[in-house]
């Protein structure tokens, strides 16, 4: 059985692959210094699938699509543009992308990056937009305190029904 063969994930259910493409992403981002939390609840009831921050203090959000239905029936991403100050589509490698130069997906506004279980691509970067002051600092606020907790419930499993609907 050759090397490349014992390396390879079996086929995978789109919840797995959206991990996948979630880990290649979170390696790209750590080589660059963006750290991420996984599933973060926003205040206007939305769920990113990727937020994080870079060195500089600036918020990005990554949407993860591994279905093409699922990537056009999105119509709620544009929600996430006022937590963000760099927003980005995560895709999986075998996700036809030609839709996404369509003006809907706001090509101008948003990155594509292509990523599976071990690493990433940014095929177009996402452009800075910059978060007003206030709406940045609570942002960061949040989520801090949302992996502090998080680092805690693992720690101890026992604290995790103290604190969650503060921060969902």
């Amino acid at each position: 059985m050759s090397d490349s063969l014992l390396h390879t994930p079996p086929a995978s259910s789109p919840s797995t692959q959206a991990q996948a493409v979630a880990r290649g992403i979170g390696r790209l981002f750590a080589r660059n210094d963006i750290w991420t939390l996984p599933e973060v609840p926003l205040r206007n009831g939305r769920r990113a699938d990727l937020m994080g921050m870079d060195a500089s203090g600036r918020l990005i959000i990554v949407e993860i699509k591994v279905a093409r239905a699922d990537l056009l029936g999105d119509s709620k991403w544009p929600d996430y543009l006022d937590y963000c100050d760099r927003f980005y589509w995560g895709l999986c490698p075998s996700l036809d992308r030609a839709c996404m130069d369509m003006p809907e997906f706001m090509p101008d506004t948003c990155g594509l990056i292509v990523a599976d279980g071990y690493d990433a691509e940014i095929l177009r970067p996402a452009p800075l937009r910059t978060l007003a002051h206030a709406r940045r600092k609570k942002e960061v606020e949040r989520l801090a305190r949302i992996a502090i907790r998080r680092r805690q419930v693992e720690c101890d499993p026992q604290c995790a029904p103290w604190g969650q609907n503060e921060l969902s």
